[in-house]
């Protein structure tokens, strides 16, 4: 999968990219991260890519010229490849989306920046609207980096450990069990004996009720979204 970044701050991105999960996920030619720099398609020999907004108010704007100009080239070419805008107006982010945009070849993304953007970029160019949270950032490049690490995560090729990804919390609306590791006793505190047992079933169990019981306890908005199987309704009773 490619993931074509357009910013007016690429630097930003300049260590995260190559790091860790998806440093190995390039080097496996799985995933492609290219950042753009938008400040190459100003319109005037200073690079200018914002202006005050029409009818007044505070701040900037980026100019329709230089972000549809960033954002064809990010494309390819290819005017079907999705553009999302990272903005604080757009739906919020969450693992189904992901998964929604893990199927996709290539993405587009569009860093927000100053006051927004020209709204007949939005009306023409714009795919999907994106926000990762209700309050406002300086620009969306951190929105954007969560995007694209949430993504990439779920593209064959970049986690060596597939079934870590089916467990994670928001897999399903179930958050991830607790896990320990060793010593077995830290501070006076043992890690639960069914883990030390050596039994896979009854660890199974135990994992499936703490989903259950830490779902409740912590995002208890996610049950109603539960699709419960007839081992998970026991499970809840014995917590309930």
């Amino acid at each position: 999968m490619r993931f074509d970044v357009v910013s007016a701050a690429p630097e930003v991105f300049s260590g995260w990219r190559t790091t860790s999960m998806l440093g190995r996920g390039q080097s496996a030619e799985a995933i492609t991260i290219e950042v753009h720099d938008l400040r190459g398609y100003g319109i005037d020999r200073y690079g200018t890519i914002d202006d005050s907004p029409y009818g007044g108010g505070a701040g900037m704007l980026l100019k329709p010229e230089p972000l549809a100009a960033a954002i064809e080239t990010a494309q390819g070419g290819d005017p079907a490849v999705p553009v999302v805008l990272m903005t604080p107006q757009g739906e919020r982010f969450c693992q189904g989306i992901a998964r929604e945009l893990a199927d996709l070849p290539r993405l587009v993304l569009v860093c927000g920046r100053y006051e927004g953007i020209d709204e007949r970029v939005r009306e023409h160019l714009v795919t999907r609207e994106l926000s990762i949270g209700d309050y406002v950032l300086t620009g969306g490049e951190l929105a954007a980096m969560v995007v694209v690490e949430a993504v990439a995560r779920l593209v064959p090729g970049v986690l060596g450990d597939l079934e870590s990804v089916a467990d994670e919390s928001h897999s399903e609306p179930l958050l991830e069990y607790p896990h320990y590791t060793r010593p077995a006793e830290f501070r006076g505190e043992r890690v639960p004996e069914v883990l030390l047992a050596g039994h896979h079933e009854r660890v199974r169990l135990w994992r499936r009720q703490e989903q259950l019981r830490r779902t409740l306890e912590r995002r208890p908005d996610l049950a109603a979204h539960w699709r419960l199987s007839d081992e998970d309704r026991r499970l809840l009773a014995r917590i309930l």
